[in-house]
């Protein structure tokens, strides 16, 4: 349930038949209530497209396909209404991923290569079909999701310390690590300066090193003086390991401890200055650093029913309709979602063209997406810089 639509999403026209194409107006069909929200017929239509691609990107075909898919056809109205649920959820717990959502999208953006906002809110409508303001969206939705598996499921799923160091020593192969070292970073840009903007650039850099290695926090320097896309995420770059920086950089922090600042180094697009957070070295993880890590990998069996119930007691406590011949596999027992009024619902119109602009959605570039695999796909993003490499 915790994913992003990237794939195809082109159903919407097939219910009209050809006299869609000639009306000024296509209906879109309300199935479901859902407290203040809609799911729709369409909607449907687009899970079921969007699976079908996926299961073609992973390579499904013959029977497996068509159980696959089977699966997903029969649950598609229980995991829209699963997906409005936590949402709402989120919002009335007021819990906030506006921080978590801009590092995602920065993430993203450095991936892409495109330090222009214009440029990457293009490429993000040419990779998926979507407005850059709607795959936000999504990706806020998403985010609101985790976090409310993790706030009301987890958190309430205790764990014995004893299992913890069970699974540690069962499977210490999972927990050995290649070296990195963990940055921040300040660009001063040179882009389309003269000589004499090269010079302030230098000397904002060198006084920038001085301030740092003064005591000033880094992290508050590099959000306020910083013109790399990291600036807002407060100059965090993540971790490198051997070889992955450009050999200038590499050379400056591979073998400094931890609070070292560079002098300014000479790149392309200006003068760059690292500060090295952590460097962790090759071998062992200790148990204290990966047990959050382990506690999820426990809890994941065990959350699939947890999170089951979970919805089943929000659907208790919401609003819902559901039209005949629709059916919500997670429904609640003894709930009653009758389709009330059905004669006075008008449907929902939409404009021809806003539906010919559904276009289709494409995995974007292979950016993992923001989610927890509890109830759906998705990894945290990479930090990968293009400007370091």
């Amino acid at each position: 349930m915790v994913h992003m639509k990237f794939w195809a999403v082109t159903a919407l026209l097939a219910a009209g038949g050809a006299c869609a194409f000639g009306a000024v107006d296509v209906m879109e069909e309300i199935v479901a209530k859902v407290n203040g929200d809609i799911v729709t017929r369409g909607d449907l239509a687009d899970a079921r497209i969007e699976a079908q691609e996926q299961f073609a990107h992973q390579g499904l075909k013959g029977i497996q396909l068509e159980q696959a898919m089977s699966e997903i056809e029969k649950n598609a109205l229980r995991n829209k209404i699963d997906q409005l649920l936590m949402v709402q959820k989120g919002k009335e717990l007021d819990i906030k991923v506006d921080s978590d959502v801009s590092k995602y999208l920065a993430d993203l953006q450095k991936q892409l290569g495109e330090p222009d906002p214009d440029k990457f809110h293009d490429k993000i409508r040419q990779e998926t079909g979507m407005t850059f303001e709607d795959f936000k969206a999504d990706v806020t939705n998403n985010m609101l999701t985790e976090r409310v598996v993790r706030q009301e499921v987890m958190s309430k799923m205790p764990i014995d310390h004893k299992d913890v160091e069970a699974y540690y020593n069962a499977h210490k192969d999972e927990f050995v690590r290649q070296e990195q070292v963990f940055l921040r970073e300040i660009l001063v840009s040179t882009e389309g300066r003269d000589a004499a903007g090269l010079a302030a650039a230098q000397k904002k850099a060198n006084d920038l090193v001085r301030r740092a290695r003064g005591g000033e926090r880094f992290a508050d320097l590099a959000h306020e003086n910083s013109d790399a896309v990291t600036a807002k995420d407060f100059g965090d770059l993540g971790g490198w390991k051997k070889g992955e920086l450009q050999p200038s950089m590499e050379k400056a922090v591979w073998n400094q401890p931890s609070g070292y600042v560079t002098d300014p180094i000479r790149i392309e697009k200006g003068f760059e200055i690292l500060k090295v957070d952590d460097h962790t070295k090759a071998g062992l993880a200790p148990l204290d650093e990966v047990e959050p890590q382990i506690t999820e990998k426990i809890l994941n069996p065990r959350a699939q029913p947890a999170v089951r119930e979970f919805l089943t007691r929000l659907r208790e406590s919401a609003f819902l309709e559901i039209k005949p011949g629709f059916v919500d596999t997670g429904a609640a027992t003894g709930k009653l979602t009758a389709w009330v009024d059905t004669a006075q619902l008008r449907p929902e119109t939409v404009k021809k063209a806003d539906v010919m602009v559904r276009t289709r959605k494409k995995r974007l570039l292979g950016m993992p997406v923001p989610g927890t695999a509890i109830i759906g796909p998705g990894t945290s993003s990479s930090t990968t810089s293009s400007s370091l490499r």
